[in-house]
Formats: C-alpha cells, structure tokens, sequence
C-alpha cells in the first residue's frame, strides 16, 4: 500500500496537510490508531470535535474507526471551535483530537491533538511518535485490541457558553453594538451561544451585527486570515456603518487590533518580533514584546480607544463614544 509523506505535514505542533493528497480517511485512521497508543487510551475516553470544512465528518468517521479499534472510548461533541474542544478536554479530563486547518484555505484540513486536561502534543512530547506508529500502521494494517473501544455523542456548547460567561464580571456591562465577522468559521455557531441567547443564557446588552455566520469551510466571502488586510475590509466598513462601539474578528491569531476612526491596523506580534529581536535571545525578544505592547497602548490611549490583546478574538472598542 502506498501512502503520503507523513513527514510533510506532521507539523511541530499538530497535523496539517493537503485533504486528498496528504490527510486521506486511511492516513486520519492510522494516526487515530497511534494516538491511542500514545496517551494509553485504551479503555478510556477520548474526545472527538471538528469545523465546518466539508472533510472534516468524514476524518472524524475514519478517526472513531482508528481510535475505537485500538480500544479507545471516543465522544463525538460534533461541530465545535478548537477552544471548545479544549474545554471538553479539560473538563472530562480525556485526551481530544480537533479537526480543524485554522486560517489555512479550503482545501486544507488537519488534526489538533491533546493528552487529558487540554496539555497540547508537539513532536517532542509525543507527535513524532504517533506519527511513526501511523506509518507502521499504514504499512501493516491496524490490528484490533481484544476489546474494541464504544462511540457516543455529547452536546458541550451550553456547558462551554457557560463557563465563558463566568471568566468575566458582566454585572454592570453597559449595552455595546458589536459587529462580528465570523468568516463562515465556527465562530458563527458560538458567537451566538455566549454573547447572545442561543445556547439558553440569559441575554446581554449587546447588539450584535452578524457577518458571515453561516458555516461555510469554502469560505465563499473571504479567506479565514485576518492577517490579509483585504479580508478586513468588510468588517472595517460595517463598523462604520451601524455606528458600532465594537468589531470582533473571529479567527486565531496572535496580533493586536487597534481602530482609529474607521481605520483598522492589525499588528502580528510573531513579525514584530522577528523585525525587532532577530537574532537576540528569549530574554530580550520578551522586553521588546513588552515594550510593543506598551506602544500599542500608548497609541490606542492617544486614539481615544481601549484595546483588549488576545489569541482568539481580538476586540477592540470606542473608548470616548458619544
């Protein structure tokens, strides 16, 4: 049997590749199968959850088939955010594998895996070794332990929504119009279900002004980078437009966002870096990220804007509104 390179697209800290050509059901079956093998999962619970991309059903198929054959017991939570799938990680304390290619285009996919506890798995601590024991696996087949792991279905959005809502105070939040662009990404399923009504939580005193909130992983209105000035434009355009206090853009990244009137600049903290700190040591590169952000803030304060920094949304609002 042939099969891809799975050192092409094994990456330093998850899996992600080309679907057809690199990440075939056979390949996600095989990785499974060695997943299981690695956290010792057989006879325990492992967690499944996968985006909207039109792949992704079909590899979490082929991984309930790799993962149970090697005795895993797999909970499917279905469509879900990578963040989602770490609260499932974390909370029922089960290793979980996320499908999911991030910003990467459509014709991508790939897997997030974590040990139980959301503890992420890098080729150091464990990603080259399942990798190698897929390939045994795709070259002699996968066996079947003696008891075969079960599949189930749990539903965790509500649970999720939920547990967001108590990592900040919301008494006293004043009522916000925020505009939201989802990118047809997942954020178009939780957006609603923790800042809005749609999981069973009480409502808050916020508008929101949905973009592109139906899950499409063809991304038929713009690519999922937010890095892309271009695929900006919209969003910077309906903040204008509804006179929003707000504009959360609902992809992965790790940057800064900072709106001056209508104008919004998007700052990627792994580039200034590289400009700034090239070839200095983590000490120095860490005082010159300080330092970054320091000037972020000043420049927001100067602009009349608060700026929250993050990984996951990046928000930023109107600070002296009218």
């Amino acid at each position: 049997m042939t099969f891809p390179d799975l050192t092409r697209f094994v990456k330093t800290y998850d899996i992600r590749g080309l679907v057809g050509s690199e990440l075939t059901t056979d390949v996600v079956a095989a990785l499974a199968a060695g997943f299981v093998d690695e956290v010792g999962a057989a006879g325990s619970s492992v967690i499944v959850g996968h985006d909207m991309r039109d792949s992704s059903p079909g590899f979490v198929d082929a991984f309930i088939a790799g993962a149970t054959a090697r005795g895993a017991n797999v909970i499917n939570i279905g469509l879900c955010s990578t963040d989602m799938s770490y609260y499932a990680s974390g909370t029922l304390n089960a290793p979980s594998a996320m499908f999911t290619a991030s910003h990467n285009p459509a014709a991508y996919n790939g897997i997030k895996l974590s040990r139980a506890g959301a503890q992420g798995i890098s080729l150091d601590t464990g990603l080259a070794s399942i990798r190698d024991r897929a390939i045994v696996y795709l070259t002699d087949g996968i066996t079947s332990v003696d008891t075969p792991g079960t599949a189930s279905t749990r539903d965790v959005l509500a649970d999720y929504a939920q547990y967001l809502r108590t990592l900040v105070p919301l008494d006293g939040i004043r009522p916000l119009t925020v505009v939201v662009d989802a990118g047809n990404g997942m954020g178009g399923m939780t957006v609603p279900a923790v800042l809005e009504t749609a999981a069973g939580l009480p409502g808050l005193p916020l508008e929101i002004i949905p973009m592109y909130f139906e899950l499409d992983g063809n991304f038929p209105n713009h690519e999922a980078n937010p890095l892309e000035p271009a695929n900006i434009v919209d969003l910077q355009r309906a903040v204008v437009e509804h006179g929003a206090d707000a504009e959360a853009i609902c992809q992965t990244m790790r940057s800064a966002a900072i709106e001056c009137g209508a104008r919004v600049v998007l700052i990627d903290y792994a580039q200034l870096l590289r400009m700034a700190a090239k070839g200095r040591n983590e000490e120095t590169q860490e005082r010159v990220l300080a330092g970054v952000t320091a000037l972020i803030k000043d420049t927001a304060k100067e602009c009349g804007q608060m700026v929250w920094l993050g990984s996951q949304v990046t928000i930023t609002r109107d600070a002296k509104r009218k």
